[in-house]
């Protein structure tokens, strides 16, 4: 696998398991929630302890409240069982639970910011942000609303 660094470091892993969004079911069959719970727990039928699973907004598909109290649950559940997991997400209930001190094996990455809201493109460490930086996007789309 190609890596963009000088020199990388990594474990093994006993297998490596993926729950991004997908799509709204075009037959409308179930939701989007819906489709994203059948999927969970068929990976969770495959996983085993040393396994790594990368989530992208999985579980965002209902309001945040829920959404953050059952990815709070999954991922609890998964690190209790010595899973890898590595989350995305803009649910700041979610994120901010972990980074209250309820669990020493977090870490928590960020876009960096200059102090003008500028992007850096660069990946840092830091807290969760209880807002995004949606409004300097808004602005230069929209302009000044005023």
């Amino acid at each position: 696998m190609f890596v963009a660094a000088q020199d990388l470091e990594v474990n093994i892993c006993r297998g490596v398991f993926t729950h991004f969004r997908r799509k709204e079911d075009v037959y409308l069959k179930s939701g989007k929630f819906d489709e994203e719970l059948r999927r969970m727990s068929q990976i969770t039928d495959h996983l085993m302890q040393g396994a790594l699973i990368l989530f992208n907004e999985s579980f965002a598909a209902t309001n945040e409240r829920e959404g953050a109290e059952i990815a709070h649950q999954v991922v609890e559940a998964l690190m209790e069982k010595e899973i890898k997991v590595f989350f995305v997400t803009h649910m700041y209930a979610f994120s901010s639970y972990f980074n209250e001190g309820k669990s020493s094996e977090c870490l928590f990455l960020r876009a960096e910011r200059g102090d003008n809201a500028q992007r850096t493109y660069k990946i840092t460490k830091g807290v969760p942000l209880p807002s995004s930086y949606g409004a300097d996007l808004y602005q230069r789309i929209f302009g000044d609303s005023s």
